[in-house]
């Protein structure tokens, strides 16, 4: 069952059948203890409503949920991270991280500062080195419960990470910086190792660069992040947790404004956002 945000709407599909549902409090509806069984019921008994997310004006599935994200779960960002800060001297803190039992966890961002399907994501003004980060993100309620997922796009400046690994938190959080959508994913159970994760840079109507990767290949479980984020936190509207990348392009590589990335996750979707 997928839950989009559309207007002033929230609109529940299973396959071809949708449903406008009767609630419009997206913060009250993440958190209902039992949303999957609800969702079931609204989408057999509501009204059919016509329906199609492509050609819906989408907004970020997003109310008072905060963003957050985990770093290093992939071999592939562990090489990056090394690769980009080796003259900082950092490149021995995300080795270490990787094998270590308590996983980098950091604050990404808010409803104000995410963007939508097909809605700008935006590059720092003092940044020459900026990448997408294509990630599965998890939709975790008041409770600490994973309800579903989504697709986040953590856009990255590695050039000022890697100056020096407390930088991170400008590298990270800006206004513009992640994207999230097209839907939830509401689950009852967990995605697939073999679940495929795909990103397309396009540039001038041509691939600038496209990579693939799965779950399979994510170090921690989503399980595992959960319970690290929410040890001595808690997050009254629910929170996103994003777990981060296995894609990531060479270091010659760099987002220009007018490019278009689009991340497919099998069963999600496609997230595609416009560069400025």
């Amino acid at each position: 069952m997928k839950l989009y945000r559309t207007g002033d709407v929230i609109v529940a599909a299973d396959g071809r059948r949708a449903v406008v549902l009767p609630v419009t409090d997206w913060d009250a509806l993440f958190n209902r203890p039992d949303l999957a069984a609800y969702l079931r019921a609204q989408v057999k008994s509501g009204l059919r409503a016509a329906f199609d997310p492509d050609a819906s004006p989408l907004r970020a599935p997003i109310g008072a949920q905060e963003v957050w994200a985990a770093g290093v779960t992939y071999l592939r960002s562990r090489a990056a991270r090394i690769e980009e800060s080796q003259d900082a001297g950092g490149g021995d803190f995300y080795a270490r991280v990787y094998h270590a039992p308590r996983p980098e966890i950091f604050f990404k961002g808010t409803a104000h500062r995410t963007a939508g399907p097909g809605a700008p994501i935006r590059l720092r003004k003092d940044s020459r080195w900026n990448v997408p980060e294509p990630e599965l993100a998890l939709a975790v309620n008041a409770r600490g419960h994973i309800v579903g997922y989504t697709i986040c796009n953590d856009v990255s400046s590695r050039d000022i990470e890697g100056e020096n690994p407390l930088y991170l938190p400008q590298a990270k959080v800006y206004d513009g910086s992640c994207a999230l959508g097209p839907a939830v994913l509401v689950s009852e159970r967990p995605l697939p190792p073999s679940t495929g994760i795909r990103l397309e840079i396009r540039r001038r109507g041509r691939t600038a660069f496209a990579g693939a990767t799965s779950l399979s290949r994510m170090k921690r479980t989503p399980r595992e992040l959960v319970g690290w984020l929410c040890r001595d936190q808690t997050f009254p509207a629910g929170v996103y947790l994003s777990t981060g990348t296995g894609i990531v392009p060479p270091n010659e590589f760099t987002l220009r404004r007018g490019d278009e990335v689009r991340i497919t996750i099998d069963g999600l979707g496609t997230l595609a956002n416009p560069v400025i």
